[in-house]
């Protein structure tokens, strides 16, 4: 991709992290690689990539480490 779809800015390569929720389970994926508008900060995922998140949020995974995450109410 070159533009971005909505403010038409131009995009970058990075890694990042991504929280995926699926129903009451939560994954943290690492090292994702997307494209971001420079401008407005809109992340793209390409379909390898969601492909990839389906697959590892259905299967029973081993995952490299667990992290505690705190709830607040407000």
């Amino acid at each position: 991709m070159e533009k971005c779809y909505f403010c038409k800015g131009n995009m970058i390569k990075k890694k990042i992290k991504h929280l995926h929720k699926w129903g009451e389970k939560y994954i943290l994926f690492e090292n994702l690689e997307v494209e971001v508008c420079k401008q407005c900060g809109e992340v793209y995922l390409s379909p390898e990539t969601l492909y990839l998140i389906d697959k590892k949020t259905k299967e029973e995974i081993k995952p490299k480490r667990t992290i505690a995450v705190p709830v607040v109410a407000l």
